[in-house]
């Protein structure tokens, strides 16, 4: 690692640590209301989600719609952990959240193995129907409240807690995906057949990442319960998986930064927007096409934001500035 890039990784974790201490002082003075603290809340679980997508979409190349499914089953893993009273206070909650990622990572290795088979628009139906299933099966069993929904969930809505959740998730995701593992995962993604020539397991790293993008998806779905506190099936249907890949689409898949910042718009953008419920959604989706028009490949396509460019720029700048004055 090169010194720019570890003075970037530096700053960026400065300037995350600045971030939350501006918004937890914003939140104890009362600036920030309660109802814009579930705002917040809403668009890390948000960010974890789109980071989590990004990871089969756009890292592997494969286009899934069952992603809300993941959720559903992390959401409803964790809420009836803590209803049990198996582990009390934070710790319970941050167990909760563990074993209902891991649930989820197990219904995706399952899923994965035989739906990775198929690729492009068969494994977009074949997951979006998995997510169906899920759904279904949410309501029939009464365990899970059936379609009354579950009710009487430890509420957990603390902003820090969340927070450093959402930081440790997206900076996880991320080294995994710039580590030798994530360039297997990439070259799958450029061409298959020449990967799998090259040595790589394809089916190896195809199932893996499917699995990791399932995981998270199930954490951000216990965080989800837990700052509701009811859940019911209709909220985990396809349209909320559609939701979540066009953020992904328009943060430009591959970039997880992009996905960071297209999660931020989209769900700031509806709440803008509810003043104007006779137009939102007709501005939404407006916003999509000509976005979609005008910069196909999402805010930021492939490319990732980073600090060490910019530090780049500015040294390069400075040493031309001192060779030119001598």
């Amino acid at each position: 690692m090169n010194k720019n890039k570890k003075l970037s990784y530096i700053i960026t974790y400065i300037l995350l640590i600045i971030l939350y201490f501006i918004l937890f002082s914003l939140i104890s003075s009362g600036f920030i209301t309660r109802y814009q603290v579930g705002i917040l809340i809403l668009i890390l679980i948000n960010i974890i989600l789109a980071a989590s997508l990004n990871i089969t979409v756009g890292c592997l190349g494969q286009i899934t719609l069952g992603h809300a499914g993941f959720m559903s089953i992390g959401a409803y893993t964790a809420a009836l952990l803590t209803k049990s009273g198996f582990l009390s206070g934070y710790p319970g909650y941050i167990v909760a959240l563990i074993i209902g990622g891991l649930v989820a990572g197990i219904i995706g290795f399952i899923i994965g193995i035989p739906a990775l088979r198929l690729t492009g628009d068969y494994l977009a139906i074949i997951t979006l129907a998995f997510g169906e299933i899920i759904r279904v099966l949410i309501e029939y069993f009464k365990f899970t409240g059936g379609a009354q929904g579950l009710t009487g969930i430890p509420r957990v809505n603390n902003f820090t807690l969340i927070y450093f959740i959402t930081i440790f998730s997206v900076i996880f995701m991320y080294s995994i995906m710039t580590s030798r593992h994530g360039r297997a995962v990439l070259a799958i993604r450029e061409d298959e057949i020449a990967s799998g020539a090259s040595g790589i397991n394809t089916t190896y790293y195809k199932t893996f990442a499917f699995v990791l993008s399932a995981i998270f998806a199930g954490i951000a779905g216990g965080i989800y319960a837990h700052n509701l506190g009811i859940l019911g099936a209709k909220q985990f249907d396809y349209n909320y998986s559609i939701n979540i890949l066009v953020m992904v689409v328009l943060g430009g898949m591959g970039s997880f930064t992009g996905s960071i910042l297209s999660a931020i718009v989209l769900t700031i953008l509806p709440e803008v927007l509810r003043g104007f419920a006779e137009y939102r959604m007709i501005v939404y989706p407006l916003i999509l096409i000509i976005m979609m028009l005008f910069r196909p490949k999402g805010l930021l396509g492939r490319e990732e934001f980073q600090i060490s460019k910019i530090i780049s720029y500015f040294t390069k700048k400075i040493r031309r500035g001192e060779a030119d004055g001598k």
